[in-house]
């Protein structure tokens, strides 16, 4: 009869690392969940052709990361929808983003500097019904 053995948790050695790009994506899906936030990164027609016809990586647009082991600093570029409070966004975004960092990651946001590069106005957003 085979013996099981059990395994402690942490038992294990060995060294995991996040890249950067995962990061990115984690803080854009976060950022999104924020109500008032329209999108992240400014929106370039030529970058969204190449990504379509693979002449270009696609990546987290609006994130820029630099992490270390244990904290990280992230850029976001964001647009925001017209007749929202750009501080409270600003400051919902901090919380959200830092909070999902470290619950899937671990890593401490050490700090998120974003930059409100838009307005986007309701009516003129896609996917609005008339």
């Amino acid at each position: 009869m085979a013996e099981q053995v059990k395994v402690k948790e942490g038992a294990i050695a060995g060294e995991t690392s996040i890249h950067d790009d995962v990061i990115a994506s984690i803080a854009g899906v976060a950022a999104k969940e924020v109500q008032g936030v329209a999108s992240l990164g400014a929106s370039s027609m030529r970058r969204s052709l190449a990504e379509s016809v693979g002449g270009a990586e696609r990546r987290a647009r609006g994130v820029m990361v630099e992490a270390g082991k244990k904290e990280a600093i992230l850029d976001l570029t964001l647009r925001v929808i017209y007749g929202f409070s750009i501080p409270r966004v600003v400051e919902e975004v901090r919380w959200v983003v830092a909070t999902r960092l470290q619950e899937m990651t671990g890593l401490i946001a050490k700090e998120i500097n974003i930059s409100i590069v838009g307005i986007e106005f309701p009516e003129r957003m896609p996917g609005k019904l008339e």
